[in-house]
């Protein structure tokens, strides 16, 4: 009977759970570093630059404690799939799931080192010029300790909550979307809304859709055995690179702040920190490009058709009329690679329209962001519905005794 009492209420227990962790996480999102002048920030100017940062570090001005939010370990989180990604199979199996996770600590520590140093630069302080170095010091450790507390929260309702860490994403996304619709005018938001709408439906199909691979499979000798196939979905990893994205964006502007800040005098660096925005063509073209990259290098390293294709070899599966090993190895290589080129080129259709009518003056640039925050939304709730019906499906079993 207790088992099935604690089967029961799973999902209140979860739901419990997670409601702590964005407690927590608000809390944190609410106290400023030591000695920052709070009140250089009471007005926030709502572009496309703040509130892509504002998804993925937290509060829009980036003055509290999760000032860098989870942009570090999403950085780190790609560059090691990337680099377990390019071994061999057999060295892969051989590494340690502990290793694994102290690389990416480490790349994580290291990009929250140089991204708490240069954005300390950027803060407005009220203190002594004296004093200066000291408090700055102590402000580069409160944002290395932030990161360690997102990082653990994450886990933490990774562990017992639900949405995982992307849940903290979400709050992020909710609330720079509310912010967007607070003081703006019906017609403001006309043309942001009907482009939502049009991508809810986009982002909704994307995620349901899918396409069949036919197989025979070996072990199914029954009726089912015309009716097996390989799936493969016409957005293979969701929204995730468009999250991705934003903080990878970040990088090419860490680079050139560090390099202006070194060589503050030389014009190209200037010009590159002026135009390396989300509101200029260049940016725009950059952070499509690198949409492009992650959405089909997540595609290959998610579904990896090479160790399928020697999984199915060695279970003795196949694709129908298709020969084994390595025909079959450059028929997914090929439908992967055209999958998540399929769904880059969508999604940056959807984001790419709002930024160009942005540049032309169709849309304010307070509001360029709010057609793909709504599609993040869209994904996240998904994925969320798809989390609840799992544990939903679960309690419902009943132990025979």
């Amino acid at each position: 009977m207790e088992q099935t009492g604690t089967k029961e209420y799973l999902i209140k227990y979860k739901l419990a759970y997670t409601s702590i962790i964005v407690a927590i996480y608000l809390l944190g999102r609410n106290i400023p570093l030591y000695g920052v002048d709070v009140s250089a920030y009471t007005v926030t100017a709502g572009n496309a630059e703040t509130l892509l940062m504002q998804a993925i570090g937290g509060d829009a001005n980036r003055y509290s404690l999760f000032a860098l939010g989870i942009s570090p370990y999403m950085i780190s989180s790609i560059l090691t799939q990337i680099m377990v990604a390019c071994r061999r199979a057999a060295t892969r199996i051989q590494m340690l799931p502990s290793r694994i996770s102290r690389i990416q600590l480490t790349l994580t520590m290291c990009f929250t080192l140089v991204q708490a140093i240069i954005r300390v630069r950027e803060l407005n302080f009220r203190i002594n010029a004296s004093t200066e170095p000291l408090i700055k010091i102590i402000v580069i450790v409160e944002m290395i300790t932030g990161v360690i507390m997102i990082l653990w929260l994450g886990s933490r309702n990774e562990k017992y909550g639900i949405g995982g860490r992307t849940i903290l994403i979400y709050i992020n996304i909710i609330d720079g979307t509310m912010s967007i619709l607070i003081g703006h005018s019906a017609r403001e938001l006309f043309i942001p809304l009907v482009l939502s709408a049009m991508l809810i439906i986009v982002t909704l199909v994307m995620e349901g859709g899918e396409k069949r691979i036919p197989m025979q499979r070996i072990s199914i000798h029954n009726i089912y055995a015309d009716k097996n196939y390989l799936a493969i979905k016409l957005n293979p990893v969701g929204i995730m690179p468009v999250m991705f994205a934003s903080a990878f964006f970040t990088l090419p502007q860490l680079a050139v702040s560090g390099l202006c800040w070194l060589f503050p005098n030389n014009g190209t660096l200037l010009w590159w920190q002026e135009n390396l925005v989300l509101t200029s063509p260049l940016g725009i073209g950059v952070y499509i490009v690198v949409l492009y990259l992650l959405t089909i290098g997540f595609a290959m390293i998610t579904i990896s058709p090479g160790d399928l294709a020697e999984q199915m070899m060695k279970g003795g599966d196949s694709i129908l009329n298709l020969h084994a090993g390595r025909d079959t190895k450059r028929y997914l290589i090929r439908e992967v690679c055209t999958s998540g080129f399929f769904s880059a080129t969508v999604m940056s259709i959807c984001l790419g329209i709002p930024m160009l009518l942005q540049l032309k003056g169709g849309i304010n640039r307070e509001l360029v962001m709010f057609p793909a925050s709504i599609m993040m939304l869209t994904s996240l709730w998904y994925n969320l519905y798809q989390e609840f019906e799992t544990i939903r499906s679960y309690e419902a079993y009943r132990p025979f005794i």
